[in-house]
């Protein structure tokens, strides 16, 4: 994985970050939001993109 282009993925609920991933970031100008599980609240909920 290049550097430049990991990003890391946070839970909008409790604030951890659970994920990292990968994004080109020429074509993807806006920020990611998935919906994963987290295990710390134990249930799917959505994750944003935060900063490194």
């Amino acid at each position: 994985m290049s550097q430049d282009r990991l990003i890391k993925l946070s839970c909008t609920k409790c604030k951890r970050t659970n994920y990292w991933s990968e994004k080109n970031k020429k074509k993807v100008e806006r920020k990611i939001e998935l919906k994963k599980f987290c295990n710390w609240c134990m249930k799917r909920t959505v994750h944003k993109e935060s900063k490194k």
